[in-house]
C-alpha cells in the first residue's frame, strides 16, 4: 500500500479496487483504507485481518476518501479474523506502542459522554489485559490481542475525546507516527483526563490492578521513545498541532472540551 494518510491513499486506490468484498490484511491504516473504499462505493463488505493492536477492525471510525460527499457513513468490517499470532506479531518496541494506542481506547471510552455499561466493562477488561500483557519480560501476545479487540469494541461504541484527538493530530502533522504518538502522549493526556473524571479513572485503575498513569508511563518506556522529540517532532510543530486539534469536535466528548492553551501545554509537556 502507498504511504500517506488514509483519505489520500483511499482516493488514489479507488479506481483500482473492484469487487464487493475487500480483504484488509495489515495494521490500522490498511484496515481504515479498506473501510474508506467500502464507504465510498457501496455495497461492499470488509474482511479485516489485523496485524497490529489498533482495534480498527472493531469500529466504523475512519477518514473518508478525499472528495467523498459530506455525511458519508463509516463502515465497520463485516468479518474480523483476529489471530493473536498476527495481531500481536510486531517486534516488542512497536508492539508496546501499538498496545498504548489500544490502552488509549480502553482508558478514554469509559470517560466520554457516550459511555455506557457494556463498553465500559469491555474497556476495563481490555486495560487489564493490555497492561498485564507486558507484566513480564516476554509479552503475552494472546492477552494483548484480546485486549486490543475489546478496546476497539469500546472505542467503536463510546468514541473518544482529548487523548485520541491529540494523538491523531500529531500523527497526521508530524513524523511521530500513530502508535508512537499515542504512546508518548498517553501519560500526559491521561493526567488531564484524570482531573476531569477522577472517580472514573480510579475505577479504571481498580480494573487494571495499578495506577493508570504509572502503568502508561512504564509501558511508554518499553517503546524506546518517551518524548515527541525522540520521534523527530520539532518544537515549532507543536503550535500547529494545537491549532488543528482545538478544531476537532470530538474534544466535547470528554468535557470540558480542552482549549488551545491546555492542548499546547500537553504537547509541550510531551515534547
Amino acid at each position: 500500500m502507498p504511504d500517506g494518510p488514509v483519505d489520500v491513499v483511499a482516493a488514489a486506490l479507488r479506481g483500482q479496487v473492484t469487487g464487493e468484498r475487500l480483504v484488509a490484511l495489515g495494521g490500522g491504516r490498511v484496515i481504515d483504507v479498506a473501510k474508506a473504499l467500502a464507504a465510498a462505493d457501496p455495497p461492499r463488505r470488509v474482511v479485516a485481518i489485523p496485524t497490529t493492536l489498533s482495534g480498527a477492525e472493531m469500529t466504523a471510525l475512519h477518514r473518508q476518501v478525499r472528495g467523498a460527499p459530506p455525511g458519508t457513513a463509516g463502515v465497520r468490517p463485516a468479518v474480523v479474523i483476529n489471530d493473536p499470532a498476527l495481531c500481536a506479531s510486531q517486534p516488542e518496541a512497536a508492539l508496546a506502542a501499538s498496545a498504548l494506542n489500544a490502552l488509549g481506547h480502553a482508558c478514554e471510552a469509559p470517560l466520554t459522554t457516550l459511555a455506557s455499561p457494556l463498553p465500559t466493562l469491555a474497556a476495563h477488561e481490555a486495560s487489564r489485559l493490555l497492561v498485564g500483557g507486558f507484566a513480564t519480560d516476554e509479552p503475552d501476545r494472546e492477552a494483548l490481542a484480546l485486549g486490543a479487540l475489546l478496546a476497539g469494541y469500546a472505542a467503536g461504541a463510546a468514541l473518544y475525546g482529548l487523548h485520541h484527538v491529540m494523538s491523531q493530530t500529531a500523527a497526521r502533522l508530524t513524523p511521530a507516527g500513530h502508535g508512537p504518538a499515542n504512546a508518548i502522549l498517553l501519560p500526559h493526556t491521561l493526567r488531564a483526563l484524570q482531573r476531569r473524571f477522577p472517580e472514573k479513572v480510579d475505577a479504571l485503575g481498580a480494573a487494571m490492578g495499578e495506577d493508570p498513569l504509572t502503568a502508561a508511563a512504564a509501558l511508554t518506556r518499553r517503546t524506546g521513545a518517551v518524548r515527541l522529540r525522540d520521534r523527530s517532532v520539532a518544537a515549532e510543530q507543536l503550535a500547529e498541532c494545537a491549532d488543528a486539534a482545538v478544531e476537532r469536535p470530538e474534544l466535547a466528548l470528554t468535557p470540558p472540551a480542552a482549549d488551545r492553551t491546555e492542548i499546547l501545554a500537553l504537547y509541550e509537556a510531551a515534547w
